[in-house]
């Protein structure tokens, strides 16, 4: 993937979505937020999701609830692009892995 990649695909987001979909990716690797990896993208995802199971039942959490659903949605359409035929086994990964830290 090119450099920019992430500002391609956020471009059209709300600027605060945006805000918190870098800083989690920033969190998980500073370095990743012109050409992230799927891994990296699922990884900030779930650190998201993380945030938003810490403040069960709080408002102000909605936006990282957002924001882990785009890295998610965001690490499937970067394995898509880089190995298509790895998709489904990417997609169960990432599956996995929320299910272990449930």
């Amino acid at each position: 993937m090119a450099a920019g990649w992430l500002d391609g695909r956020s471009s059209r987001a709300p600027d605060a979505l945006r805000r918190r979909v870098y800083r989690h990716l920033a969190d998980v690797d500073a370095r990743a937020t012109d050409d992230p990896t799927p891994e990296a993208l699922a990884q900030a995802g779930r650190g998201a999701l993380d945030q938003v199971l810490a403040h069960t039942g709080d408002r102000s959490v909605a936006l990282d609830l957002l924001a882990a659903d785009a890295l998610v949605t965001l690490a499937l359409l970067a394995q898509a692009q880089r190995t298509p035929a790895r998709l489904a086994s990417f997609a169960a990964e990432v599956l996995r892995a929320g299910m272990a830290d449930a």
